[in-house]
């Protein structure tokens, strides 16, 4: 993939010509004073809004279609600017305080919409929209601090995401001013601010960002990709060879050997799928290096354990239980515009197993002629809800794969191209397992955990013909797969070390020699104060779980239900999907189509069936209802497949 050209000189539309043709005398006023941060005297005019019965669906090209809510947003979001340049409408990111620099992130979108002419976009070409966008820059580099780094939190922080997002917008807000010819005072200002915020977060001492392991690699990515426009608009010989060097460090220091992107010491679903890979695809695309290559291949692997997919093909269900940071639980197979991975897609012809993971080409230009077709007003954006990178990655073009190959890269998934496996990968005192056997696909998360926000134990279990039935999710106390003592702590709040053993917990210790062997497997994890002692032994389809709690306490599944599924407990009570339902019995049966999961506790308990408020996928009608069976400290469990 070759390196994006330089962009062409600017002309000498000026601030002050731009001004006059905004608002006449009375922004002529007040010419810009010598710090960046400085704009006109007076209010800013306000952008006229959309014509009644604008924009016409139809007139957007396919793969421009993300474009049209920000579309309808954009008069609001610009007549919030205030007369400093400040986004003061809290349209994107908090704090909505004029110190933070990510609030002005939205110059991009203003500065596409100037530049671009379309039949859709009267906002091309418009005086006072650019003014908004001058405003808006000399606000954003106003709060550049002396050593070149952003603020976010506070008027003095020096901000990793703020600065490596800037270098991103920033950069690519120069390359459409300089397309446009306009706005040359701005263009040198940019140039310098991007400059001075290359030589602060390309350092290597700079240890807000360079740490082993990173803390967040999806931000140093970000400056990273940033970087490579910067340096692609204006080259700079010494800057290239810090970027060059800090390519590979990220390489070292920010992707684990079992294939996640760091964040906060572990692994995180929405921020590596979401955020991180799209960035790496955004400097490769910049940079050519085929070191992204590498880490978005690796990555590709560690998808194939984590993402798993449904057997209607609904989409994928995330393994969310080790997460550190958000709570993305599942991923449609056909994600339409706009969608936070779209760019991923760059990979998809050096990377074939990605294809598994992204929409068909054929699926979404099906998507995309439904709401070219749909006669309903286009809505607009809610505040907070108008992330910029959606634009910014539209300038790329796409590669998503055909439906054959996507359905090549799909059968290639490990649990699907094998039905006998045991996967173990390590890394920062973590223990990520997955466990294949004919009538089961079983994770578990073990170790030390990355936040207080991830869950240990077992995370999920999945039927290859009835699709997820059990799916642990993190940040919560009730939504996990957990044992929970009377106080109300789950031992999946907790570190959990884990012994592996080539058959029944206790047995003959498991080294991993026979990662493909078809016998019966076996874990042993315990709290640090050993309060809760949990046994689990894995055969052909069932799973049985022995714990021993030093005092009373609560086994708790979170089951997944179909709207169809048919649900009994073992004393003939029928439990109603979207419920709650109470049973004495000894267990309950789940049918769904032809398969039963049959879920048996032994002695008659008085337990529940309350449902949660987690839906998956756009449809929404698979429902988290979680089981709980209260004992005396005792309990064992055992869920068959069939």
């Amino acid at each position: 993939m070759k390196p994006h050209p330089p962009l062409p000189s600017t002309s000498p539309l000026t601030r002050r010509s731009m001004l006059a043709a905004a608002g006449g005398a009375a922004l002529l006023a007040a010419l810009p004073a010598s710090r960046a941060g400085a704009t006109a005297a007076g209010s800013l005019p306000d952008v006229p809004p959309l014509p009644p019965g604008a924009p016409n669906r139809r007139l957007f090209a396919p793969a421009e279609q993300r474009y049209a809510p920000y579309l309808v947003t954009l008069a609001p979001m610009v007549d919030d600017i205030d007369d400093d340049g400040f986004f003061a409408g809290g349209w994107w990111r908090t704090p909505a305080a004029p110190y933070n620099a990510r609030v002005q992130e939205h110059v991009h979108t203003l500065s596409w919409f100037y530049a671009n002419a379309r039949r859709w976009n009267p906002y091309a070409g418009n005086p006072t929209l650019l003014a908004a966008l001058d405003a808006a820059l000399g606000h954003y580099l106003g709060l550049q601090h002396a050593d070149g780094s952003w603020p976010e939190y506070s008027s003095s922080e020096h901000s990793m995401p703020a600065t490596g997002f800037a270098m991103g917008y920033l950069s690519k807000t120069l390359g459409i001013l300089r397309k446009a010819h306009v706005l040359p005072e701005r263009q040198v200002q940019i140039r310098t601010a991007l400059h001075s915020a290359m030589t602060w977060f390309l350092d290597p001492a700079t240890t807000a960002i360079w740490q082993t392991p990173l803390a967040y690699a999806n931000q140093a990515t970000a400056g990273l990709a940033g970087a490579s426009l910067a340096l692609n608009l204006d080259p700079d010989s010494f800057l290239r060879r810090r970027l060059t060097d800090a390519i590979a460090r990220l390489a070292r220091t920010g992707q684990s050997p079992a294939g996640f992107f760091i964040e906060q010491r572990g692994m995180d679903m929405n921020y590596n799928f979401e955020v991180m890979l799209p960035e790496t695809a955004d400097a490769y695309h910049q940079t050519g290096d085929k070191t992204f290559v590498s880490m978005a291949r690796a990555f590709a692997d560690w998808l194939g354990y984590n993402l798993v997919r449904e057997p209607d093909g609904s989409g994928y269900i995330a393994n969310i239980a080790p997460s550190t940071r958000t709570s993305s639980i599942y991923y449609d197979d056909v994600r339409p515009d706009p969608d936070r991975t779209a760019l991923n897609s760059l990979f998809v012809p050096e990377v074939p197993a990605l294809g598994a993971f992204m929409t068909a080409r054929e699926d979404l230009a099906a998507a995309r002629a439904a709401w070219a077709a749909d006669p309903a007003p286009v809505p607009p954006l809610q505040k907070q809800d108008t992330s910029p990178r959606i634009l910014t990655h539209a300038i790329y073009g796409e590669r998503f794969p055909t439906r054959k190959e996507k359905k090549k890269a799909v059968a290639e998934l490990p649990y699907l191209k094998t039905t006998h496996f045991v996967e173990r990968r390590s890394d920062l005192g973590q223990d990520f397992l997955y466990v294949r056997r004919p009538g089961l696909y079983l994770g578990g998360y073990f170790g030390t955990r990355a936040t207080t926000r991830t869950r240990t134990g077992l995370t999920f279990l999945w039927h290859p013909t009835a699709g997820m039935v059990v799916h642990s999710v993190n940040d919560s106390n009730e939504g996990c797969w957990a044992t929970v003592l009377s106080n109300g702590n789950a031992d999946a709040a907790a570190n959990q070390p884990a012994e592996y053993f080539d058959g029944v917990p206790g047995g003959t210790a498991w080294t991993g020699e026979h990662s493909h062997g078809e016998g019966t497997f076996g874990i042993r994890y315990h709290t640090a104060s050993s309060s809760v002692r949990t046994d689990v032994t894995i055969d052909h389809a069932t799973v049985r779980r022995s714990v021993r709690a030093t005092s009373a306490a609560t086994e708790q599944i979170p089951l997944i239900l179909h709207p169809t599924d048919k649900v009994t407990f073992t004393d003939g009570t029928r439990a109603t999907y979207g419920t709650d339902t109470s049973a004495t019995a000894t267990g309950l049966d789940l049918r769904r189509g032809n398969i039963v999961i049959a879920i048996r506790w032994g002695t008659a308990r008085p337990a529940t069936l309350r449902h949660g408020a987690s839906t998956y996928f756009r449809d929404g009608e698979r429902l988290i209802h979680v089981l709980r069976i209260p004992h005396e400290g005792s309990l064992d469990t055992t869920i068959k497949l069939t």
